[in-house]
């Protein structure tokens, strides 16, 4: 059952099968009432035999005759209208319009009276375009017709002699049409077919059956019987058979729609994402121009061969979208949201939202737009009540004065957010010592202002917690060094002995040189972390000055190029012909360069270029050094510039681990910029200063 649910195949079929079932039933259902209404129909001659065809002949003459009528009157209104115009005014003659609404005056020898030809027929029925008829007016003489002719008498007799001919003439019925003869007109007791709407009229009229042939409506009819002779029996078999193959099919696509295979519950598509409103008038608009389209095609004189595939297209086509309206309702129905696929219920939705919203906006007293609704909406009702009174001096006078407290009460409201964002800046800038008086406040403002006040109070708190810490902590790393480097000074000064006395044991004399490196290499390091110390506390005193950073940077290369040299490192310099200035402290701007210089001489692989480049770019001054690292660098630039991190992440090689924080540090305490850029084994350093040209 879940595979026939969820079968693809099975659905596409019923919806190709359905709108076939539909046709056949209708055309059984059209057939059987046909052969029930017009019996056998070979053709013209039988149609013209029917009782329906002489109902549509008798009334669309009577129509005729009534547009006639009609006009006729309107018009004897108006002549006694102008008649009394005339007795009392002296105007000027009234502009003479058309006296029949269908016909216009043409010129005839023939005939004595006016002749009236017919140019519009607004009696479109069946059978209206193919009859020719003269209408006489019996009081005036007038004559009304569809036919062209240079000799109307003649024409009336012509008309009477056709072999489909209708005449009325005092009351009597000359014709040949068994269904409207004199006899059959007085079983129509209907007034819309009674003869007394010709009275005072002759009316001679025919039709040629032959022209029915260009008539859809009586194609159709035709074409449908034809295709059921000599199966008279068929029809009756049809109609059960197609009506409930048709039923067994919508309820299985009623039971499977909206089911997928190898997907649980009810699946939507983009169509039932469409407001459903939107999607039936869409559809219903197709459809009803279809219908209307094909209502259309029955009375025109498109040709009869295309006909029945204009037929086919429209009916396919209000299908297709009947189809597609009634499966999104299943659908829709099915996985519970019909009602919400609604765009009035969308719409009412968001009211209900919104509403609430401003309700609680409203209820709400912490809420910073609620005193700013009510005193928007207060501010309006007052203006338009007071608006009302505007007729009265006082009230323009009490309104304007309204309108001046209420600029004043924004300006003191606007008055206490600057204070508010005034404290804010200072927090911002990293000036803690904020206090607003909550007192003067009130509302959301008032529960800011303690907030803020709150947050100023815990920074100045962390900010004095941070500077104590900081500084003993370099109180601490500034005493332990100098417990420490007074035994240090004593083993350098012991190993120094050591060194001057004669020893013959090669393995003592080795110890006493390990000695020697390890104790020089703990006081570097003790250097390094005093001196960390206090460039990152800002203790420590510049002597700004200009330098010629082009100078410096020769005579630091000068002082490494044996160290450079001793691990084969190329040098490749590219600095400008002028000098290059900036403003730095010479002392520390050298420490910057040389422990640059030391990382390079340390760490950058034997045999390799070191690339220096100095140059000024607009009112900056760029200073790059790029080597590449002989160990692989398995680390990001921000965690290398962190004390006491190396590249090769290894504590037994050169080094504190120091010297790159603390040339960031000097850097940035003289102005400039210090930044690492790691690209591979590419190691990149760029310092940033203002020039002083």
């Amino acid at each position: 059952m879940q595979d026939i649910k969820e079968s693809i195949l099975l659905k596409f079929l019923c919806y190709i099968l359905i709108p076939i079932m539909i046709f056949v039933l209708a055309i059984s259902i059209i057939d059987v009432s046909i052969t029930s209404q017009y019996g056998e129909m070979e053709g013209p001659e039988e149609y013209v035999e029917t009782e329906e065809f002489g109902r549509e002949y008798l009334l669309t003459l009577i129509y005729n005759v009534r547009d006639i009528r009609r006009d006729k009157s309107r018009m004897q209104i108006d002549t006694e209208s102008e008649t009394a115009s005339e007795t009392y005014e002296t105007a000027s003659e009234p502009i003479e319009e058309s006296p029949y609404d269908n016909y216009s005056e043409i010129e005839d020898e023939s005939y004595e009276y006016p002749v009236y030809y017919e140019v519009i027929n607004y009696n479109n029925t069946m059978v209206s375009q193919y009859i020719h008829y003269i209408i006489i007016d019996k009081e005036n003489g007038n004559m009304f017709t569809n036919i062209r002719s240079n000799n109307y008498p003649e024409e009336i007799n012509k008309l009477k002699s056709e072999k489909t001919n209708w005449s009325y003439q005092d009351g009597n019925i000359t014709t040949n049409i068994d269904s409207i003869n004199q006899e059959s007109t007085k079983y129509m007791t209907s007034s819309t077919y009674s003869t007394d709407n010709f009275e005072g009229y002759e009316v001679y009229s025919n039709i040629d059956p032959n022209t029915l042939n260009y008539s859809n409506s009586l194609y159709v009819q035709q074409t449908v019987y034809n295709m059921f002779k000599g199966h008279e029996n068929l029809p009756t078999y049809l109609i059960p058979l197609s009506a409930i193959s048709i039923i067994i099919m919508i309820v299985y696509l009623i039971w499977a729609t909206g089911h997928e295979k190898g997907k649980e519950g009810i699946q939507l598509n983009s169509i039932d994402k469409i407001s459903y409103e939107i999607i039936s008038i869409v559809i219903m608009f197709v459809i009803g121009m279809m219908m209307s389209f094909a209502i259309a095609s029955v009375e025109s004189q498109i040709p009869q061969k295309i006909l029945m595939s204009v037929f086919l297209l429209c009916y396919l086509i209000g299908y297709a979208c009947l189809a597609v309206w009634v499966s999104t309702t299943i659908r829709r129905l099915k996985a519970k949201q019909f009602i919400r696929s609604f765009l009035t219920y969308k719409v009412c939705r968001w009211i209900k939202v919104t509403i609430k919203k401003i309700f609680r906006k409203v209820t709400d007293k912490e809420n910073a737009n609620r005193k700013i609704t009510i005193m928007y909406w207060g501010f309006v009702v007052i203006s338009i009540i007071l608006a009302c009174t505007m007729w009265s001096g006082i009230g323009l006078l009490v309104l304007i004065a309204f309108w001046v407290w209420a600029y004043y009460k924004l300006l003191q409201y606007n008055k206490k957010v600057q204070k508010i964002n005034e404290a804010l800046r200072n927090i911002y800038e990293g000036n803690p010592n904020v206090k607003l008086n909550e007192e003067e406040l009130e509302g959301t403002l008032k529960i800011m202002a303690k907030y803020i006040n709150d947050i100023a109070g815990g920074f100045t708190n962390a900010i004095e917690q941070s500077l104590k810490s900081e500084r003993l902590k370099t109180e601490l790393i500034t005493n332990v060094s100098h417990d420490i480097k007074t035994p240090l000074t004593s083993i350098i000064n012991y190993v120094d002995l050591l060194k001057k006395e004669d020893i013959n044991n090669a393995q003592i004399e080795q110890y006493i040189a390990v000695l020697d490196k390890k104790s020089q290499r703990l006081k570097k390091l003790i250097e390094d972390l005093v001196e960390a110390s206090k460039v990152s506390s800002g203790n420590v005193k510049l002597n700004m000055e200009v330098i010629n950073l082009k100078e410096l940077l020769n005579q630091t290369i000068g002082e490494f190029e044996d160290k450079l040299e001793k691990k084969n490192l190329k040098i490749e310099m590219d600095l400008p012909n002028e000098n290059v200035l900036i403003k730095a402290d010479n002392r520390y701007l050298y420490r910057v360069i040389e422990n640059v210089f030391s990382n390079i001489s340390k760490y950058a692989l034997e045999g390799s270029r070191v690339y220096i480049k100095l140059e000024k770019q607009k009112e900056e001054v760029y200073l790059e050094f790029k080597n590449i690292s002989k160990d692989k660098l398995n680390i990001s630039a921000e965690e290398l510039m962190q004390r006491f991190v190396r590249g090769d992440k290894s504590r037994y090689t050169e080094g504190s681990g120091l010297g790159l924080s603390i040339a960031e540090s000097l850097t940035e305490l003289q102005g400039g910029k210090f930044k690492i850029d790691i690209d591979g084994d590419l190691f990149k350093v760029v310092i940033k200063w203002k020039s002083e040209q």
